[in-house]
């Protein structure tokens, strides 16, 4: 039976669906001002092998993943830009699918924009305000009242007293308490608005997820996901909101997924150590192998990024390539103890780095039937490693394609050429200038190419 971690309680817990057979989630998605980043890609991977290992599991997913297009930083960006908030938002919404498409990740079933949700979300606040949960400000803000909810603090462990002492002293008379957070913020000039009963103004951050979940999913559902950082205060505002307006449990089960560190530093612009998507990517052989280092490590945990780690993923990953090399998968995957193996440990709390090392053992188990001329073993070692991989986002890629792909070391040699020396190699062993074959394989092997004899004079290469 699948097992979560689940954030609220801090328990790892037996998953059962609220709806028999059906698994209702939703994951917090990005603020469309700026590419996304390798803390972005780890909540995309995380949660879309999620959603695929519930759909292997049987389940009927329903995904949610939100879209931030309307907030402070993306009317300072646009302004900035001298465009359009509009104009803005579309362009890295497209940014966006493009590095999910290249990360293997796919969208949600529901892809919501805040901007397209306003009616429900000042219906939202519109409720807490009749209920006593929210109130005016004289700034024309809404604020909620935090001390209103006594179950604050549930998610984070976090006391109102405590936050209250740590709390900076804020020249904000708006506020009764300085913990109470903006549901509606009034219009300024120049901004974008929309009418509401509290005068002309735009949400607030927190009260879009709770609007839009709530709207697409149910005002109780299943799964919540998203990045530490958001368990407080986005999340545990989430739950106040929800909680209050709509007086029911909200989400049964909360997970939240690990930082990104880079050479052991947290990633941060100020430390220049912040890498976009788009700029990895064009560091590897392909988006498999970020995909792959993602998911070395346990979701809930941090995951050290660097150049040696990413070339770590890159070798592992070949190794599973090179061992389908030559094999035709057999046209049924039948399992076998890696397979209960495989799906045990992703029945642990997703436990993706156990369940990669089923995949090796089984590159292992078809490396030695291919050794040993077992073909129909081999066919079906294939097989299973190919749906196994699936279950992952891994080994999508045609096997020589991936293996010729070109890595972070670069080669002046293209396909072509490397064809053309391969014949001339041929040609001097055909002729017995070992000197001659010798000295073309070197040119190869510098410039990254390894190239594999078989028996009959076949050459295999790869990058």
């Amino acid at each position: 039976m699948l097992q979560i971690q689940n954030s609220l309680t801090g328990r790892k817990e037996a998953f059962q669906p609220i709806r028999p057979g059906e698994v209702r989630m939703y994951v917090c998605g990005i603020t469309v001002y700026d590419y996304c980043h390798l803390g972005h890609a780890r909540m995309l991977v995380v949660f879309d092998v999620v959603r695929r290992h519930l759909e292997a599991s049987g389940y009927r997913v329903t995904f949610v993943r939100n879209i931030t297009d309307i907030d402070d930083k993306i009317i300072q960006r646009a302004n900035e830009n001298g465009e359009t908030m509009g104009a803005l938002t579309e362009r890295f919404i497209r940014a966006y699918h493009e590095d999910c498409a290249a990360l293997g990740v796919r969208l949600g079933d529901h892809e919501p924009r805040a901007t397209e949700f306003v009616p429900q979300i000042v219906e939202m606040i519109r409720t807490l305000v009749d209920k006593g949960y929210a109130y005016v400000g004289p700034n024309r803000d809404v604020y909620y009242a935090v001390a209103k909810f006594e179950p604050y603090g549930q998610l984070s462990g976090k006391r109102l007293a405590d936050l209250r002492a740590g709390a900076r002293i804020e020249v904000d008379e708006s506020k009764r308490d300085p913990l109470d957070f903006v549901l509606w913020k009034a219009a300024k000039p120049g901004e974008p608005a929309w009418d509401s009963p509290w005068g002309p103004g735009r949400p607030g951050w927190h009260i879009e997820c709770s609007a839009m979940s709530v709207e697409l999913l149910g005002d109780h559902f299943d799964i919540h996901g998203g990045g530490m950082d958001l368990k407080f205060p986005h999340h545990e505002n989430e739950i106040a909101q929800t909680c209050a307006a709509c007086g029911s449990k909200f989400v049964n089960t909360w997970m939240h997924n690990g930082f990104v560190r880079v050479d052991e530093e947290k990633m941060s612009k100020s430390l220049g150590n912040f890498f976009t998507v788009r700029e990895v990517l064009g560091w590897v052989r392909d988006p498999e192998v970020v995909r792959y280092f993602m998911l070395g490590s346990h979701y809930r945990g941090p995951i050290n990024y660097s150049d040696e780690s990413l070339a770590q993923a890159d070798a592992a990953l070949m190794r599973l390539y090179s061992a389908l090399r030559g094999v035709e998968p057999a046209a049924r995957h039948v399992e076998t103890d890696a397979t209960r193996r495989f799906v045990a440990a992703m029945d642990d709390d997703f436990n993706t780095p156990v369940a990669i090392a089923e995949l090796q053992n089984l590159a292992r188990e078809l490396n030695t039937a291919k050794a040993a001329g077992q073909g129909e073993i081999a066919s079906a070692r294939a097989a299973e490693l190919r749906a196994l991989g699936a279950r992952l986002g891994l080994l999508g890629v045609e096997v020589e394609e991936f293996l010729r792909k070109q890595g972070s070391r670069p080669t002046a040699l293209t396909d072509a050429d490397v064809e053309r020396l391969l014949d001339e190699r041929a040609a001097a062993r055909k002729a017995k200038n070992f000197k001659e074959s010798d000295r073309i394989r070197d040119v190869l092997v510098e410039a990254g190419i390894v190239i594999e004899d078989q028996p009959g004079g076949r050459t295999l290469w790869r990058r």
